[in-house]
């Protein structure tokens, strides 16, 4: 299932965090926190220019955003990597799923998307109600690259210090937690091929992600786990 601007818009993201929250799975950052968080960093752009936001994730694909523009972007010191644990929507406390993070060191490519700045404070409200909601990114400013210019972007930095970050985990490792990981919205795996899928028909190449999907099949196929039926979903 996707993410729609009416499941943040009508309470379900919320409710969702909430019971996370119950269970005692992460610390919800509350609607003011995500709003004060917003405005720090609209506070360092200019005021009423239009605003970049840089997708790593879902967000290249279902970015749920009213944007005037999307290109390719490449931005350098950082890296796309599955370090954050997840025990709700693709996971269980019991047996919890990897979801996707931007951590220090090398470089990544991603997609770019520019919203008009009469609009930016009420769409990054989407964004931030989908990304911060758990605590478990940072916002940060960063310089990200297209092929004519360089632009000052938003990007969710993973939070070193949240409870759920998994460290620096081997390609086994990884492979191994995504490949057991089931939670109510899917299969772990699942969002993987669907990362390694939009990676490749957008002609933006990432080695390390199609490499780690040839060890979670591989993985899924010790395990003699169907690998055949393969949806989006939230991916809490």
């Amino acid at each position: 299932m996707d993410l729609k601007r009416e499941d943040i818009l009508e309470g379900r993201v919320e409710e969702v965090a909430m019971e996370a929250e119950r269970l005692g799975l992460f610390q919800r950052m509350t609607p003011e926190e995500r709003q004060q968080s917003k405005r720090e960093i609209l506070s360092i752009l200019p005021k009423g220019q239009d605003v970049w936001l840089f997708g790593y994730g879902s967000l290249m694909w279902n970015p749920i955003i009213h944007y005037v523009e999307r290109r390719a972007g490449h931005v350098f010191g950082f890296h796309r990597s599955y370090c954050l644990r997840t025990a709700m929507g693709r996971g269980t406390p019991e047996q919890p799923g990897l979801t996707l993070g931007l951590e220090r060191g090398g470089s990544c490519r991603g997609l770019l998307f520019r919203v008009s700045g009469d609009i930016a404070e009420d769409e990054l409200d989407f964004v931030w109600n989908r990304e911060m909601i758990s605590r478990a990114y940072t916002p940060r400013l960063i310089n990200a690259y297209t092929d004519d210019r360089t632009v000052r972007a938003i990007a969710f930095v993973m939070n070193t210090q949240h409870d759920g970050y998994a460290g620096r985990l081997t390609i086994e490792e990884t492979a191994d937690m995504i490949a057991k990981a089931h939670g109510r919205l899917g299969r772990c795996s699942e969002y993987l091929e669907n990362t390694v899928m939009h990676l490749d028909e957008l002609g933006i190449g990432d080695g390390p992600m199609h490499r780690l999907l040839e060890r979670v099949r591989a993985r899924m196929a010790e395990l003699g786990i169907d690998t055949d039926t393969q949806t989006d979903t939230l991916g809490f």
